[in-house]
């Protein structure tokens, strides 16, 4: 991908996924960014040292991400989807063990 020399795609279980060379997927340097109480102009090294990479990784993600915001927005939704699912089962099962 000439425009994103430094992504790779992966394929697993959930279909192929936007991953850095070596690294890990886009969509996970993306939810580390995005959200929390991190200020903004901290996110990108903050990132960066949580996840082991270079800044400039990072901004290779992000670079990616600003081509392909649907893709990767889609892959974070489905997975909130599926931890909120995991927590309903798991609440159930701890209200069986309550009675």
């Amino acid at each position: 991908m000439d425009a994103h020399p430094a992504v790779v795609f992966r394929e697993g279980s959930t279909g192929r996924r936007a991953a850095l060379a070596g690294g890990p997927e886009v969509a996970d340097i993306i939810g580390t960014i995005v959200g929390g109480d991190v200020p903004v102009e901290q996110r990108r090294t903050r990132a960066a040292e949580l996840l082991g990479l270079s800044v400039a990784m990072v901004d290779a993600a992000l670079a990616y991400y600003a081509d392909y915001t649907g893709d990767i927005d889609a892959t974070l939704a489905e997975r909130a989807r599926l931890a909120d699912e995991a927590e309903a089962a798991w609440s159930r099962r701890q209200a069986l063990l309550a009675t």
